[in-house]
């Protein structure tokens, strides 16, 4: 997964950059993936009930932004969610079993 990421970012920490300024820049409820398109890795995101899938991405793993999913422990600190979910939540060996060939 280092290599992909390395290979479509250009390293692991810019591809940490990338994915916290499209979470911090998504307004409202939404979704921020991972996703494979062709043989490259590429950040997306989507507002609401939006996913990849129906625009026949496929995703390798996501941070929900609602709300709901981070209030009750940050209040309004969405960049401290996002970083512990980078730093500590994210499941490499999940996100890479869902890589295709």
């Amino acid at each position: 997964m280092e290599a992909r990421i390395s290979d479509s970012f250009g390293s692991y920490r810019q591809f940490y950059k990338d994915f916290s300024e499209i979470a911090s820049a998504q307004f409202g409820s939404g979704w921020v993936w991972l996703i494979q398109d062709s043989q490259t890795l590429r950040i997306t995101a989507t507002s609401n009930a939006g996913t990849p899938v129906a625009e026949g991405q496929l995703p390798l793993l996501c941070i929900d932004l609602w709300e709901h999913a981070y209030y009750l422990d940050y209040q309004n600190r969405c960049d401290d969610y996002v970083t512990t979910f980078l730093d500590k939540l994210v499941s490499w060996e999940f996100a890479e079993g869902n890589i295709t060939a």
